[in-house]
């Protein structure tokens, strides 16, 4: 199996995931940054990692999303300032689903990824501050040990 692991990182914690699933997995394996991915179609496993912004995937995902086809057997992962089943993880993770052009989701795996504290003063400010706020604190130290090792159980159940 030839598995594509491309990744949008803007603080490291996406990157974390990333360089765990290309440690994980099996067989032959690539690892780029999104906006360096070569094309997917020679690819058994494309996993596209991306992080949560104004509650979608960032914009280099939502570009590259797309690219994927039915023919795509995709595992999607993300880091995120929501708490792990909130609704707003929960609405972006199929927003990409959606962008995938019917893709085949092989799996998702999501956890929380320490916020930049500049990123949080600022949205701190807002007269209306985002519904992940709240959750923020919690995602202090993450990705963390628990959350790499499980994500690496379930890459390798894949």
């Amino acid at each position: 199996m030839k598995t594509l692991i491309t990744y949008s990182s803007q603080t490291g914690n996406t990157l974390k995931l990333a360089q765990k699933i290309y440690d994980t997995i099996k067989g032959e394996k690539d690892i780029f940054p999104m906006d360096q991915a070569p094309p997917c179609e020679e690819y058994d496993l494309i996993a596209v990692g991306f992080w949560f912004q104004a509650g979608k995937p960032d914009q280099k995902a939502i570009d590259y999303l797309p690219k994927l086809n039915n023919n795509s057997n995709v595992f999607l992962f993300a880091s995120h300032g929501a708490a792990k089943n909130s609704d707003h993880v929960k609405n972006a993770v199929d927003y990409a689903s959606n962008l995938t052009n019917n893709a085949t989701i092989a799996g998702v795996f999501t956890c929380q990824g320490e916020v930049n504290s500049k990123v949080l003063e600022k949205v701190k400010q807002k007269p209306e501050p985002p519904v992940w706020i709240k959750d923020a604190d919690s995602a202090i130290g993450h990705p963390n040990e628990d959350d790499l090792s499980a994500l690496a159980q379930m890459i390798t159940k894949l």
